[in-house]
């Protein structure tokens, strides 16, 4: 689970006007992170299942939300994967 301020930041970095918190690129920023914070997880917890289930959810909406945004608009979609690191 994500604190709330770094939930802040990376609304606040991520947001494409104001009152944004819920654009695909915001989304798919917190997916992220949620992401990297559940694999440095696994690091220690090599047998928690419960939450690679959960893990493995995450990934399946990031890549849905990711999919969405190359179908609807590439430049987004390359501007997102830019920032996040997330393709090659």
């Amino acid at each position: 689970m994500l604190a709330p301020a770094k939930k802040t930041d990376i609304i606040t970095k991520f947001r494409t006007h104001d009152s944004d918190t819920g654009s695909p690129e915001v989304q798919i920023a917190i997916l992220s992170e949620r992401i990297g914070e559940l694999t440095e997880h696994f690091k220690t917890h090599k047998k928690d299942h419960g939450s690679r289930r959960g893990l493995l959810m995450l990934v399946s909406k990031r890549r849905g939300l990711l999919d969405y945004l190359k179908k609807t608009d590439s430049d987004r979609y390359r501007e997102v994967i830019g920032k996040l690191g997330i393709r090659k």
